[in-house]
């Protein structure tokens, strides 16, 4: 499979990307973020994933496939981004706390002169989390750059009691969705052995 291009600075969504073995190039890609009103969480993502593969689109050798996501942390229909500051993180892992949230990741494929996109929505269940432990992990420092204030795959998975759903699109890009949108397009992730 040729390499792609992944419109996105996100460390996490690079790893998962090598850990499925396939080769890319990654760049991060300035868009507003902005959701719009009474705009549905999964048409948001979607919405943004395609913006950002749009966005990274234009530099690019038109033969290059380009991947664009997006995540969102929401609590009904309220939208937790990242925090700006410790009483913002503190007060969105208050909102967690003792309940179950969804993750939803948007992700968008262009290539060859068409787009496809794919979502994938994972429901999170976190146990109590007290004001000790939620000020204790703003100081970790891991919450910092973290949608919801929270990364799955660090500390602040000891808040979470279970997953329905991908947890590697919790993390920030689904593998499953992501390898049938390339699939889809001919780019197989699994390619046959030959003898």
């Amino acid at each position: 499979m040729m390499d792609i291009h992944l419109a996105s600075a996100s460390p996490r969504r690079h790893e998962i990307l090598t850990a499925m073995g396939v080769g890319f190039m990654a760049a991060g890609v300035d868009i507003d973020e902005t959701r719009y009103d009474d705009e549905p969480v999964a048409d948001m993502v979607c919405r943004l994933a395609l913006a950002k593969a749009a966005a990274a689109r234009q530099d690019l050798d038109p033969s290059v496939p380009v991947i664009g996501a997006d995540t969102a942390v929401a609590v009904d229909d309220l939208v937790l981004g990242k925090p700006a500051s410790e009483d913002e993180a503190i007060g969105m892992l208050t909102c967690l706390s003792g309940r179950t949230h969804r993750v939803l990741t948007g992700v968008a494929l262009d290539y060859a002169g068409s787009v496809s996109t794919a979502t994938s929505v994972t429901e999170v269940r976190f146990r109590e989390i007290s004001p000790d432990e939620a000020r204790a992990y703003w100081h970790s420092g891991e919450p910092r750059d973290k949608a919801g204030a929270y990364a799955v795959q660090g500390v602040g998975g000891v808040f979470v009691e279970g997953i329905s759903g991908s947890y590697s699109g919790v993390v920030g890009l689904p593998v499953f969705e992501t390898a049938s949108l390339l699939k889809n397009a001919g780019l197989n992730v699994l390619l046959p052995v030959s003898d």
